[in-house]
């Protein structure tokens, strides 16, 4: 009964897809896809669509990105076939120590204890990084890439379900932060679906960074306005000062690549953990004939969550910020190493346990958990000159720290950190430093085809369960030979408390007993995502939003 109905959920799952000979861009929200279809009918780039997006999402999906938060750019260059990547992942003030996140009791605290306020505030990296992107990319003014988000904030816009959906969950913990109850209040209440929200002072900030430039984000009243608020907080108030805010850098990094199956996949390094999980993963599967089964078989998902297991035990235990730990990545993805990681797999058994491996150059280090928590949101373009862009963003949890500092919402990136700074008598690598960059699982990622052009970029929100929303995203296009609407739109699945996790109400959910039958505890839960991509066809670029969000494609 299960035969064909992954593909026919897809199917139905599929949204309207935008193509066109020129660019495209696919975004969480269509007043977001809307402001980089703007820069692109506009004359501008790839990179100026992605930036116009990143600031309209400020303004209308406060709760998971903005730039109060940070990101990860990964750009393909239509002239010269190369391929860059943009680190504006947030980083831990001076004052920062490793026991920032133990309590008086030397143990770590509870999360939710530790999210709210100037503690898991991280020095914010957009503008940085957006500035960056403009001065390689970058066609139009600055300027003009700020004006879809200032006409949203000043002439406001309307609530949707999902921001909805986040202000229930959080906004009843809002009575100690009144600035940010007086922009997604009325009447004592969360703002409903339909209410419109004006936001001036974050169209204030907008117009600043605009004038002058990332200079006026991280100095002067703006910065000012930052570190009091992480400093006053009403919860957990923390230092972090004017130099932290001035001395932050955007860091061009080398992408990280592998091949599968004759194509080639790029994506971003560490601090991110997302492009070697996923590698790996692939790496470890290369051997199995996933495209003979299909995703109808019960096998394909059963050896997706064997290699998924075994992948992220290693994230777990090697991946943190290069430039504070050895970070072994070409061992990780090493091929002879994955190939003994791969025997560990069999088709018609579970194993006992998902321990981390010993790849080339590792170094002594415990494996350890970090605190990334479902948020974030990802936007994808291209243009009509070959430019691509796929760059991942955010505040982290819904409205991150849940502070407000001129106009725009302040991320809680540094309870990515894993809390404990050592486990069992070894560092961690994810612990927490002055300046250094949490851990991360974004995954923005740009697939090339064996002909060597770009064929896909893609990327979603989901924390930890990026790496897996993308991963099948690429399984379905390369293996199950899916267009990208149709791979998006596949069954999630994840693993957590001992079970793997896999989607409800879809087919992969009907396929638990057999999933049983090889041996995994099976629990189908509400797993969600929220991917964006742009893909190559015959017909031109064709742009995909995950027909789970709010999110469009639209055809320049």
């Amino acid at each position: 009964m299960i035969t064909r109905l992954i593909l026919l959920f897809s199917l139905l799952m599929t949204p309207a897809v935008a193509a066109a000979r020129g660019g495209v861009v696919s975004a969480s929200d269509p007043r977001a896809a809307a402001a980089g279809r703007a820069m692109l009918r506009s004359g501008g780039s790839a990179a100026d669509a992605a930036m116009a997006m990143m600031l309209a999402l400020t303004v209308v999906e406060p709760q998971s990105s903005g730039i109060g938060g940070g990101g990860f750019l990964v750009h393909h260059d239509g002239k010269t076939g190369t391929v860059a990547t943009i680190d504006g992942r947030e980083t831990a003030p001076a004052a920062a120590r490793p026991d920032r996140f133990l309590g008086a009791n030397g143990k770590p605290m509870p999360f939710l204890q530790a999210v709210v306020g100037g503690r898991s505030v991280g020095v914010p990296g957009n503008i940085r990084l957006a500035a960056r992107a403009h001065q390689r990319w970058g066609k139009l003014p600055w300027k003009r890439l700020f004006d879809p988000a200032i006409r949203l904030a000043e002439r406001g816009f309307t609530v949707t379900p999902r921001l909805a959906g986040s202000l229930r969950m959080v906004s009843a913990n809002w009575a100690d932060f009144p600035e940010t109850r007086a922009i997604y209040w009325k009447n004592g209440a969360a703002k409903p679906v339909g209410a419109t929200v004006r936001n001036p002072a974050l169209a204030a900030t907008l117009r600043r960074i605009a004038s002058g430039g990332p200079d006026a984000f991280y100095a002067g009243p703006i910065a000012k306005a930052i570190v009091t608020a992480v400093t006053q907080a009403p919860r957990n108030p923390t230092p972090l000062t004017l130099a932290d805010l001035a001395g932050y850098r955007a860091k061009d990094r080398d992408a990280v690549c592998s091949a599968y199956r004759g194509y080639r996949l790029c994506g971003m390094g560490p601090p991110s953990s997302g492009a070697t999980t996923i590698f790996q993963m692939l790496g470890m599967l290369e051997r199995f004939d996933l495209k003979g089964m299909g995703p109808n078989d019960p096998r394909s998902w059963h050896l997706i969550a064997e290699a998924m297991q075994l992948a992220y035990a290693d994230r777990d235990k090697f991946l943190g910020d290069s430039d504070f730990v050895a970070v072994p990545v070409a061992g990780l993805l090493d091929r002879a190493y994955l190939a003994e990681r791969s025997k560990l797999i069999a088709i018609d058994r579970t194993l006992p346990r998902y321990d981390a491996g010993t790849p080339p150059g590792a170094p002594a280090r415990t494996a350890a958990i970090s605190g990334e928590v479902a948020g974030t949101t990802n936007f994808t373009a291209a243009d009509g000159a070959g430019n691509v862009v796929t760059m991942t963003s955010t505040v982290e949890g819904p409205f991150g720290s849940q502070i407000v500092a001129a106009g725009m919402v302040l991320n809680n990136e540094l309870t990515d950190f894993t809390f404990a700074p050592e486990r069992n008598g070894a560092p961690v690598a994810n612990r927490v430093e002055p300046g250094k960059r949490p851990l991360s699982s974004m995954a923005p990622t740009i697939l090339y085809a064996p002909d060597g052009k770009p064929l896909l970029a893609v990327g979603s929100a989901g924390g930890k369960q990026i790496i897996m929303h993308v991963f099948r995203a690429l399984v379905g296009v390369i293996d199950f030979g899916l267009p990208a609407a149709q791979a998006i739109a596949l069954p999630n699945i994840y693993f957590g408390g001992g079970a793997v996790l896999v989607e409800k109400d879809t087919p992969l959910a009907a396929m638990a007993p057999e999933l049983t039958r090889l041996g995994h505890i099976v629990t189908v839960a509400a797993l969600t995502s929220k991917l964006t991509a742009v893909q190559r066809t015959p017909a031109g670029w064709q742009g995909a939003a995950d027909p789970r969000s709010e999110g469009v494609a639209l055809a320049e």
